[in-house]
């Protein structure tokens, strides 16, 4: 990945021109809608929210990989830091520095070439990381030598770094395939597209809920649509990955039609439990950072794995 190799790509290109496209489109039918009279307020303020992500997106893609591995270390770290704000162990420093720390590793370990293997991302090292991390996580209130309320920030600070780090950098770790365009493009945009799905059809179709003690807003007609038009994109966009055979497109049906509905709910008990409605207010119209990738974390690793068991990474 490079700027070079970028402005030569032409899963970049087309990506860059649908994207631009539905833009367009969108922003024509918010302004038919508030000249003839209706409230596009709401839906105005989650486009305004589109416009400023979508060129941060695409220009760190853009300017190759390690602009993209640093871009989703910082997802991840502020992504964390939100969790932690939620959740009460910002206050631990200990642990949250131990973790930022760790997320960093992780994004230098997918930048650095594996000193056995001629390939980009020590791979070995990125699977195997958890486990130090953990241990050292485990280690910290023996080395402050203390014992009460020590169960509960170890527990946050474990799910914070395999979930919001380790789970969500796999997406940083796809940079290094040669297919890297076409993963990174294809995901991002069927996951969110996913996202809009879920929503559509809900507001259209839904009735039953889907899991009303998690997320009251979700419903069975809206999962099953999402589930629906993530099953028909791989085929629709298979220019992003003409090596994958039929079943291939399935499987990434699949993983970002449930997987992104998984992380979603994942996050929503989350913080219906510390009762808190988003997670942060960095993005107008869309909450915090984790609110709009959430989708993403179970996504990101399961996909990540599918590409390596047929098609290798390297």
């Amino acid at each position: 990945m490079s700027i070079e190799q970028a402005m030569h790509s032409q899963i970049f290109l087309t990506y860059l021109t649908i994207v631009g496209g539905l833009l367009i489109f969108a922003g024509s039918v918010l302004g038919i809608l508030y000249l003839i009279g209706k409230d596009v307020s709401g839906p105005a303020r989650t486009y305004r929210g589109w416009i400023m992500m979508i060129p941060i997106v695409l220009g760190t893609i853009f300017l190759g990989r390690e602009a993209t591995i640093i871009g989703v270390v910082l997802l991840a770290i502020i992504g964390f830091k939100e969790f932690a704000r939620a959740t009460g162990l910002y206050e631990d420093w200990w642990m949250t520095g131990t973790v930022y720390l760790a997320i960093a590793i992780l994004g230098i370990v997918s930048f650095i070439p594996d000193p056995r293997l001629d390939q980009q991302g020590w791979y070995g090292f990125f699977m195997a990381l958890p486990v130090f991390v953990i241990a050292a996580i485990l280690l910290i209130p023996i080395l402050r030598n203390r014992a009460k309320g020590q169960l509960q920030k170890v527990a946050l600070a474990i799910l914070g770094f395999i979930y919001f780090g380790w789970m969500f950098m796999h997406l940083g770790f796809l940079a290094n395939t040669p297919n890297a365009y076409g993963y990174l493009l294809y995901l991002v945009f069927a996951v969110e597209i996913n996202d809009i799905a879920a929503f559509t059809f809900g507001k259209i179709f839904g009735k039953r809920k889907l899991r009303e003690e998690i997320s009251p807003n979700k419903t069975m007609a809206g999962s099953v649509g999402a589930i629906t038009v993530s099953l028909a994109l791989p085929w629709l966009l298979w220019f992003s990955f003409p090596q994958f055979q039929p079943i291939h497109l399935i499987l990434t049906g699949i993983i970002v039609g449930v997987g992104g509905q998984l992380g979603d709910l994942v996050i929503s008990y989350i913080k219906r439990d510390i009762g808190i409605k988003d997670m942060g207010a960095t993005i107008k119209g869309h909450g915090g950072i984790l609110d709009r990738v959430d989708s993403m974390i179970f996504v990101a690793p399961i996909f990540f794995h599918m590409v390596r068991w047929f098609h290798g990474i390297g």
